[in-house]
């Protein structure tokens, strides 16, 4: 994670697209949702897309958030990366 004396390559406010993958299961969707639905707040009606992979064992979800700085950016991953359902984010 960048620390907060280093500049962001990213501009802020921006659309900004987590990808986060677990298991396939309700449980997983629903808490990872959670988790990006607590730091933002109004989450676009359109922003979700999931695809399960091949043989249905795991998700990957992509959510587009609007994004106002990098320390928001950076909660949202350290409580994705915390959750123990969730296998990887990106």
């Amino acid at each position: 994670m960048p620390k907060d004396d280093k500049p962001s390559l990213l501009t802020f406010p921006c659309d900004f697209p987590i990808k986060v993958f677990g298991t396939a299961t309700d449980e997983f969707e629903t808490t990872a949702l959670s988790i990006i639905h607590k730091h933002v707040p109004n989450l676009p009606e359109n922003s979700l897309r999931s695809r399960p992979s091949k043989d249905n064992k795991y998700l990957a979800i992509t959510v587009t958030v609007p994004i106002n700085s990098q320390k928001q950016l950076d909660d949202i991953y350290i409580e994705l990366t915390a959750c123990p359902l969730v296998l990887m984010a990106l």
